[in-house]
Formats: structure tokens, C-alpha cells, sequence
């Protein structure tokens, strides 16, 4: 992967810049989300990276973009995710330490799509498997070799995962802006905007879950990745900017969801706790019908947690991201509902997962804009 590659387009005072990051092969999330903005051929869309693997639909929403490409002003940035795909149209150095245990554990991984659709679907013989991807895919080799590591106006810097300061980017190392994981914890600050992906926002606070954007005025920085398909209430978040100088950030989500209307009023916890990936283990206290009283091994706190998110790990029991946090909640405000239990209602509000207690009404609407 060598240096950071960066490029310097010019932006033209007046055009919509829509920023999207880790779609992570959600082709429905990202159509939807399209359709939601009303994307024009006027607009210029960024694509902040991880674009592929994960998700079902890497090879399809490939090909879609690629479209895309051709019609409208589109900049895919590369992510760490699409990196290791070209990585290996590339070159052999990770086939021993990363692909040969990598793609049998993952069959919907971009380029075992590629190879189902060739009809070569084998990773016992990867070099072979490289011949053969190089053969049948060089239009989309060639897309995602193209993509720059970083993309610079004259206020804003796109970044998949981050960089350390603006100075003498070309010399930085690519992966390491692509893979910087806890971007906005690591106390750095810029003369301008800075927007990136990869670490799911839902990771920064300890006590609510929120996927909704991150803008943190003192820093310049701001956080989008929602946690789309690697989250059960993940959300695939697009932010909206009226031109490229202005500092009026908006956004806007999808997730799939169904929206219910709430019926009562409920106040917002003053204590709450949200389990997220990497620190949820779990002791498991009282099993139950559909939630189960457990403790969080971290913390000590007693929460109840949905049985569908328990895990039992080889040495430890652990578990989906999960909270106890109940939402602020007035008559008539729009929820999104991730679950429905006999105790109350898993839900959304503006990109924040916590319980309803009250009752909801059966009408679906359309979501709208922040």
C-alpha cells in the first residue's frame, strides 16, 4: 500500500456535497438512502470508505457505484475493507498471514463473490485464484486502484480513518489512514474540517448508544460510520453539506427500520450503560423468556440483555451491542423499532438506541432529515 495517495479537486460554490462511509456491501441500505436524498447528478457525492466486505451485496453495490460513476460526480475514497480486496488483485505478501484463513471463514466477502460469479469459487490455491480474478474482473480492479486515500478542498479533508496532522500527507502511510481506529479519542485538532468513517460512532460513549454523526466543533472533526450490518441497529448515515465552504452540517440515515409514532411520554435514564463491542463480556445472572438479567463483567452493572444478543464464546459469555438506556420520549415523537418485547420496545430516536415503555402507534411513515 506504500504512501498516501491524495488528490485535490475543486469544488464549485453551490453544490450539495453528500458524504457517505462504511456501506459495507448494503446495497438495499445504500439505494434506499439515495432515494431518501434525492441524489442529482448536481450533487457531489463522497464515498468515505469501506464500501466493500461484510455485508451480502460487496460485488453488486461494486458494479452499482462504478454505474454511478459514469453519471454522477462520485469520489470513493479507499477504506481499509476495500484496501484488503485490492490488496490481494495486487499482490501476494498477505496470503499466508491474512487470506488463507480470511476467505473460507467468509464466503460473502467481495472476492469470493467474484469467484462464485466466475465460477472458480476455490481458496486453496490462491495464486491461482489471483489469476483468475485478474482475469475475469480488470474493470473493477481497475476502479478500486484508482481510489485516493485522501481527498482535499480548501475546508474540508476526507479520510477513511484519519490522519495526524495536514502537513506532508503524501508521506504518509496509507494504511495507517485508512485503519486509525478511536480517531476522534486521540485528542487532535485541525485548522479544517475533517471527515471520516471507520470506527462506528456508537463505540465513543460509555453510557448511550448513538449512531447519529459526531460533529466536534473544537476539534474539526467529524465522525459518521453508523455501524451499517455490523450492528443489529446499525444505520447507514449520509452528511450533507449546502457547499463546499459552508459549515452547516446536516444528516440524514437509513436503517431499514420500521417508524411507529409514540403514544406517551417517558423521561431519559440519569444512569445507563452501553455494552459495545470489544467489552461485553457477561456473567449471566437470571436467564429469562426473552431477556436475561446479567452482569457486565467490565463495569459490574446489572442490565437485562435480549437472548438473540447473547454469545457463548469459547471462555466467556458476551454479547451484541446492548443497553439499559430509556429514551426521551414525548407524545408524537418518531421512533424507529429495533425490537419488540413483552417487557417494552427496543427503539431509535435520531440515531439513539434505548428502551420505550410506553405504547406506539401502528402507522409507518417516511424518516426525515436532522
Amino acid at each position: 500500500m506504500d504512501k498516501a495517495i491524495v488528490i485535490r479537486p475543486v469544488f464549485q460554490p453551490g453544490r450539495r456535497i453528500i458524504v457517505v462511509s462504511d456501506i459495507h456491501g448494503n446495497l438495499p441500505f445504500f439505494l434506499a438512502l439515495m432515494d431518501q436524498l434525492r441524489l442529482a447528478p448536481d450533487d457531489i457525492l463522497i464515498l468515505l470508505g469501506d464500501m466493500l466486505e461484510k455485508g451480502p451485496d460487496s460485488l453488486p453495490l461494486l458494479r452499482h457505484l462504478m454505474a454511478l460513476s459514469k453519471t454522477h460526480t462520485l469520489f470513493p475514497i479507499c477504506g481499509n475493507c476495500d484496501g484488503l480486496v485490492l490488496r490481494f488483485f495486487e499482490t501476494d505478501e498477505l496470503d499466508d498471514r491474512f487470506f488463507s484463513s480470511y476467505l473460507p471463514r467468509h464466503p460473502e466477502s467481495t472476492l469470493r463473490q467474484m469467484a462464485r460469479e466466475g465460477g472458480f469459487d476455490q481458496y486453496e490455491d490462491l495464486p491461482q485464484l489471483r489469476q483468475n480474478l485478474r482475469a475475469a474482473f480488470p474493470q473493477e480492479w481497475a476502479w478500486l486502484k484508482a481510489m485516493p486515500t485522501i481527498l482535499e478542498t480548501e475546508h474540508l479533508l476526507f479520510v477513511h480513518g484519519g490522519v495526524p496532522s495536514l502537513d506532508k500527507m503524501e508521506e504518509l502511510d496509507r494504511w495507517g489512514c485508512m485503519k486509525n481506529d478511536n480517531f476522534l479519542g486521540q485528542g487532535r485538532s485541525f485548522s479544517k474540517w475533517v471527515i471520516v468513517g471507520h470506527w462506528p460512532v456508537t463505540l465513543y460513549n460509555p453510557h448511550i448508544p448513538s449512531a447519529a454523526p459526531i460533529i466536534a466543533h473544537e476539534q474539526k472533526i467529524v465522525s459518521i460510520d453508523g455501524g451499517c450490518v455490523l450492528k443489529a441497529d446499525g444505520q447507514l448515515n449520509a452528511l450533507i453539506l449546502p457547499s463546499e465552504e459552508s459549515e452547516d452540517f446536516s444528516w440524514t440515515a437509513w436503517d431499514g427500520l420500521p417508524v411507529a409514532t409514540a403514544l406517551d411520554p417517558q423521561s431519559a435514564s440519569t444512569e445507563s450503560l452501553n455494552i459495545r463491542w470489544g467489552r461485553s463480556a457477561l456473567e449471566l445472572l437470571e436467564p429469562g423468556e426473552e431477556l436475561s438479567l446479567c452482569r457486565h463483567l467490565e463495569t459490574g452493572q446489572k442490565l437485562y440483555i435480549l437472548n438473540e444478543y447473547l454469545r457463548h464464546g469459547s471462555e466467556v459469555l458476551w454479547c451484541e451491542d446492548s443497553t439499559d438506556y430509556r429514551l426521551s420520549v414525548s407524545p408524537g415523537d418518531l421512533l424507529t423499532v429495533v425490537r419488540k418485547t413483552k417487557a417494552g420496545f427496543l427503539c431509535k430516536k435520531e440515531g439513539i438506541t434505548g428502551w420505550y415503555f410506553g405504547r406506539l402507534s401502528d402507522i409507518m411513515v417516511e424518516k426525515r432529515e436532522h
